[in-house]
């Protein structure tokens, strides 16, 4: 009787188990492959390994689902631990103690990502790894054309553990840091500031550089009335001409005909301080000598 009642008990245990929530299933158990019907792993793709477990099978519903997610978690989680530590360098050694490069049979991209994580070369009893870190290190000048895409190093690695490397994490959580809320007004006060101040460098500058005077080179013609005008006189008489912005320059006597000869005078002035009418009226004003002027040349200067 006892013997039969311990049968009885094994057996509603062990039915009870398996009715109890949905079994672990494997990790290609949606997909085609092993898992399935047709992958011959049982109905809905169940692992054999899991299947066959009697401990899983004792497990009561609640601890059967914690022991599945586990697995999971230790069957997804990669990485080398904290690779700027002595104990993140052991596991890289023991993980390159029967392979040559990180991920496959070739330097790739995942070489690259590890070996940059790394501030110096392993010591010389992690022969793996400074086998491996030499090897990589000849790539440097190639190491943008090596195949592969760079990923983040919790993809890289042993499974079930985790990295810790410093300095790894990912972007998103730098992009925790960002407060998408936050107010414009001090940006825009900020930038109000700036721009005032640069304003102000930009008026002091221009007011420390010399404003450009515009001048003009003139030559002149001055006529006399007949042959026995003094010429000398003349001449003495239109460089007697004194105003602000105007510098005389060299003269000569040019003959017009009949014995008469006119003079012929340069001069610079200031286009703002004096006018070719200004000077006009003032050389005609020695109506004893001169008959009339004309401008023979104007240049910008």
């Amino acid at each position: 009787m006892a013997a039969l009642w311990a049968r009885r008990s094994l057996s509603n245990m062990t039915s009870g188990a398996q009715s109890l929530g949905r079994p672990c299933r494997s990790p290609q158990g949606r997909a085609g492959g092993g898992g399935g019907r047709a992958g011959g792993g049982g109905r809905g793709g169940v692992s054999e390994a899991y299947k066959s477990s009697s401990l899983l099978r004792l497990l009561p519903s609640f601890s059967r689902g914690s022991f599945c997610l586990l697995l999971r978690f230790f069957g997804s989680a990669m990485g080398f631990g904290d690779l700027k530590s002595a104990s993140g360098l052991k596991v890289l050694n023991d993980f390159l103690s029967e392979r040559s490069y990180i991920e496959g049979f070739v330097p790739s991209q995942a070489d690259v990502a590890v070996f940059e994580v790394l501030s110096a070369a392993p010591p010389a009893d992690l022969n793996h790894a400074l086998r491996w870190y030499n090897h990589i290190r000849s790539y440097q000048n190639q190491k943008t054309s090596l195949p592969g895409v760079k990923k983040p190093l919790g993809q890289y690695g042993p499974p079930g553990v985790a990295d810790t490397t410093s300095g790894s994490a990912s972007k998103d959580d730098d992009d925790d840091d960002i407060d998408l809320f936050g107010s414009d007004e001090e940006e825009d006060a900020e930038a109000a500031k700036l721009k005032e101040q640069r304003l102000a460098e930009y008026a002091a500058k221009k007011a420390k550089k010399p404003a450009l005077i515009a001048k003009s080179s003139l030559l002149l013609d001055v006529k006399p009335w007949d042959d026995e005008t003094d010429m000398a006189k003349l001449e003495e008489c239109v460089r007697s001409i004194e105003m602000d912005g105007l510098v005389w320059g060299q003269s000569k006597l040019v003959p017009v005909g009949y014995g008469i000869k006119k003079l012929q005078i340069s001069c610079v002035v200031e286009d703002e301080k004096v006018g070719t009418d200004i000077l006009e009226e003032k050389i005609t004003a020695f109506e004893d000598h001169v008959q009339s002027m004309d401008v023979a040349a104007f240049n910008k200067i």
